[in-house]
């Protein structure tokens, strides 16, 4: 099993930063099969998101999900404000 690199995801708060043992390979192409639910969902999120292709919803998704990990294992929690202005935890499946 090779360990990889994904450009573009270098800054420092980041769980996939180059490290000493990480070796980059550049780009990498990913084939996967989604569900017709999953495949809408990426459809409302690249038209939501105006990417400008899945593979940019993709990439940005990782790294809200690499910082919302991050965040989580540094002991912080997430919190929603809605409407009304009450505040409340927001449970993620960490």
């Amino acid at each position: 099993m090779s360990t990889t690199t994904i450009p573009g995801f270098s800054d420092a708060q980041s769980s996939l930063a180059p490290a000493d043992n990480v070796r980059s390979i550049g780009k990498s192409r990913v084939q996967f099969d989604l569900s017709p639910r999953a495949m809408k969902l990426l459809i409302d999120l690249k038209d939501k998101t105006e990417a400008a292709s899945y593979a940019e919803v993709f990439k940005n998704a990782l790294k809200l999900y690499d910082g919302l990990i991050g965040e989580a294992e540094r002991g912080g929690e997430f919190l929603v404000r809605d409407k009304d202005g009450k505040v409340s935890t927001l449970k993620l499946f960490l």
